[in-house]
């Protein structure tokens, strides 16, 4: 086990802070993930951008994709009947 230090603004530590709460994370598992999906990923589990058409495109194409899902996607009444598709 080791120990990583990094500065970083008050605010913005404590802004992040209150989210991971929401998620029942602290700060130290929320990095932990963060790190272990950078391992699986090869790289940034996500692609930084501030191109506001990027982003927009990003938001269309999964709202697309949920619009799809939620129109042709099977549906169960049960936990036991999605179980049983499963296998």
């Amino acid at each position: 086990m080791t120990t990583l230090t990094v500065r970083i603004d008050e605010k913005i530590k404590a802004k992040a802070n209150k989210a991971f709460e929401k998620l029942g994370l602290d700060m130290s598992g929320a990095i932990k993930i963060f790190l272990n999906q950078v391992i699986k990923e090869d790289g940034f589990p996500f692609t930084p951008t501030n191109n506001d058409a990027v982003i927009k495109a990003r938001w269309d194409k999964l709202d697309k994709e949920v619009a799809y899902a939620l129109k042709h996607g099977k549906r169960y009444k049960t936990a036991k009947e999605l179980l049983d598709d499963i296998k």
